[in-house]
């Protein structure tokens, strides 16, 4: 057993990665203070697997999370309690000056004369006798002070002035917990007879000789001997013998080259920011940790920003970085989709890395998904080349692309037992004569009727006016150039990556080209989507969570797109689009775009237009507001105008009456206004739902903290 579902991918692993020759190395990247390494005693591991993790909304990093009451307390203004404390230790001080000094009569020491005897007021030991008094006069004045320092809030006071309020590190508890509560122990294995194999791989923690990535792992193959794929003798065996090392993924790594983002494999959470402390965020989410996962990025997240805000280094970094730490463990499956140098991690951190149109790539990329069926090839090529050209509804180009290369793909595969290269597909699309002659004699010689009348079809509809075969012809001519000349093959001599490998925990980068072919990189982007959205429904293993990444999705969001990111939950998968703006969107599919998504964002920036849009898909909210209303007092008697007068003289302004009236009203969320001028720099408004239906409401959040 190598693991759960970590068998080879379907000839997709890379013995050697291959390394960027041609680009500039990356630029230096800012870090956020990178996981220290283990310490010799595994001290930090311990201590990272015994940290509380509490149940907490969608959204908040629950790390040593401390949980917030859902309804801010009351809290008086500082002026008000500073205030209110110094009058009431004056009061507190004028009582005992009056009772000190009899002003008050001398009731207040009758209990001391009832209760004790008169011995030991009068005799001549005079020590006892002030220690005795004194000792009543020291508990009337603790009782004062109890007195007033509740009338004062004297405990609030020092809660947010005094010294526990110049520190926010929660105190740690040194004790490791009891055995059966004891994480490190792998109790669950104990209850299932593994004893041995608990123990070593508890040794191994306490070593320093396990990571989080290795803990994940082996709970992830634990669960597979659970649920029954694998038997509990094969995986205690490979416990023995490898220890914190069982398992592996089929690369061998046990963690990635780097790390700039903050992770827990055990939540599956990687931690982007903060939650500000705004009147706007829930009272539960400000100051806390703001982080996400798969439960939340399977209803898939769109990011809208400008460019230099942020998206790639802040958002799509991190998270791909954490799902390709999922992956090493055996729960995720990841394909990351942007421009060479775009910043999307090392090469290291990939077992597949499709660089199309660079000569020394290792991989291709299937340009028909890896299926055998012409109609879905026909479908998913379809979508990719004529898809931004459909309408919002149902039908339109789309449909009709896909007719005319089914008539085409079909009698190609049956002739050749394979589907044409890009120059071949071409030919074929612009009604060439002689290869369309050699298809059909093809045919004929084999007697295939039914694939000769899709043929005749075809030929028949072929130059007509409306018919798109020269428009898919044209779109094909953009893959058909000299750059791209080595890849999309079809006959067997390249290594095509297909995205039918994502029912293995593989991890894919695909380098669109360089500039100058723009028009080919959207093709190819909607062509990824399209075959993910085709390939994550048919999987056979669905407990792996799927995830493509775009990093740049202009031109990519089509009416089909939108309904296939919807079909995305349900197969345990989601996606990540970043946009500079929504206008990279055909204006009917805006909504829907953002109805699709559950996770939203919104980047500084925004323009009021796009604000727009983020406004209508968080709708509204009641909320109190209070008027307030100054009005001017009349005087009518001559003392009441010389008062008036004497006040006008001291504070330079008339007597004035305040009325304030409170009332509910319903208003926006987040108004389009605010998205576009109230969002600072290296922040942004991110809503969340996650795929049990949980939301939060639209949160500011500092990417930077």
């Amino acid at each position: 057993m190598d693991g759960d579902g970590t068998q080879d991918a379907k000839g997709t692993r890379s013995g050697s990665v291959p390394r960027p020759a041609g680009p500039p190395p990356l630029p230096p990247r800012p870090t956020r203070a990178p996981a220290p390494p283990p310490l010799p005693d595994g001290s930090a591991f311990l201590g990272w697997l015994r940290t509380p993790r509490p149940s907490t909304p969608p959204g908040v990093w629950r790390f040593g999370h401390l949980p917030r009451p859902e309804q801010e307390p009351e809290r008086t203004p500082s002026r008000q309690l500073i205030s209110g404390a110094l009058i009431a230790f004056l009061v507190g001080w004028l009582i005992w000056s009056l009772l000190w000094n009899n002003y008050l009569g001398g009731w207040w020491v009758v209990p001391l004369e009832l209760f004790t005897p008169d011995s030991w007021r009068h005799s001549g030991n005079r020590v006892g006798n002030a220690v005795l008094w004194y000792s009543y006069y020291t508990l009337i004045a603790l009782a004062i002070a109890l007195a007033v320092g509740k009338l004062g809030r004297w405990g609030e006071l020092w809660r947010r002035f005094g010294p526990p309020a110049w520190t926010t590190v929660a105190p740690v508890d040194e004790r490791p917990p009891a055995p059966e509560d004891d994480p490190a122990q792998w109790n669950q294995l104990r209850a299932a007879g593994a004893h041995e194999a608990a123990e070593r791989l508890a040794a191994e923690g306490r070593a320093g000789l396990m990571r989080d990535v290795d803990h994940a792992r082996i709970s992830r193959a634990w669960q597979g001997v659970l649920n029954g794929r694998h038997s509990l003798a094969t995986f205690t065996g490979l416990v023995l013998t490898q220890g914190a090392a069982a398992c592996p993924h089929p690369s061998g790594n046990r963690d990635l080259p780097t790390r700039i983002a903050r992770h827990d494999l055990i939540t599956g959470q990687v931690r982007l920011g903060s939650a500000v402390d705004d009147p706007r965020n829930p009272y539960a989410y400000r100051g806390a940790g703001l982080a996400l996962g798969p439960e939340l990025l399977g209803t898939s997240l769109v990011a809208v920003g400008p460019a230099g805000t942020g998206k790639t280094r802040s958002v799509v970094w991190p998270l791909t970085e954490s799902l390709c730490l999922q992956a090493l463990a055996g729960r995720a499956a990841v394909v990351v989709v942007g421009a060479a140098g775009a910043g999307l991690g090392p090469v290291d951190a990939y077992d597949v890395v499709v660089r199309i149109g660079h000569p020394e790539s290792e991989y291709d990329l299937d340009l028909y998904g890896g299926t055998a069926d012409p109609d879905e090839a026909a479908a998913v090529l379809a979508e990719a080349l004529a898809g931004d050209l459909t309408e919002a509804h149902s039908g339109g180009d789309s449909r009709r692309s896909t007719t005319v290369l089914a008539q085409l793909l079909g009698p190609y595969r049956a002739v050749h037992g394979r589907f044409p290269s890009v120059p071949e597909l071409r030919q074929l699309l612009d009604g060439a004569p002689r290869p369309l002659a050699a298809l059909r004699k093809a045919l004929e010689a084999t007697g295939r009727d039914s694939l000769l009348r899709e043929l005749d079809a075809r030929e028949r509809q072929s130059g007509h006016p409306g018919d798109v075969g020269g428009l898919l012809a044209d779109r094909v001519a953009l893959l058909d150039r000299p750059a791209f000349a080595p890849f999309f093959d079809t006959s067997g001599q390249s290594r095509p990556f297909s995205l039918r490998a994502l029912d293995h925990p593989v991890r894919v980068r695909i380098d669109l080209p360089e500039r100058g072919h723009a028009d080919a990189s959207r093709i190819l982007a909607r062509l990824v989507l399209a075959q993910f959205t085709a390939s994550v429904a048919t999987r056979e293993d669905r407990s792996l969570f799927a995830c493509l990444v775009l990093d740049d999705a202009t031109g990519v969001v089509t009416p089909e797109a939108v309904r296939g990111i919807q079909r995305l939950r349900s197969a345990n998968a989601g996606a990540v689009l970043t946009l500079r703006t929504l206008d990279d969107a055909p204006r009917p599919l805006r909504g829907p775009l953002l109805g699709a998504t559950g996770c939203r964002m919104a980047l500084s920036g925004l323009t009021p237009w796009d604000g727009q849009d983020f406004a209508e898909v968080w709708g509204k909210e009641w909320t109190e507001t209070r008027d307030v209303t100054d009005r001017q007092i009349i005087a009518e008697t001559p003392a009441g105008k010389a008062l008036h007068m004497l006040r006008r003289v001291i504070t330079g302004r008339a007597p004035t009456a305040r009325a304030v009236t409170v009332r509910q009203v319903e208003r926006e969320r987040w108004s389009a206004s605010e998205l576009a001028h109230a969002v600072p720099p290296g922040h942004a408004v991110l809503s969340l739902t996650d795929v049990r239906g949980e939301h939060a409401p639209p949160l500011l959040v500092n990417l930077r903290g």
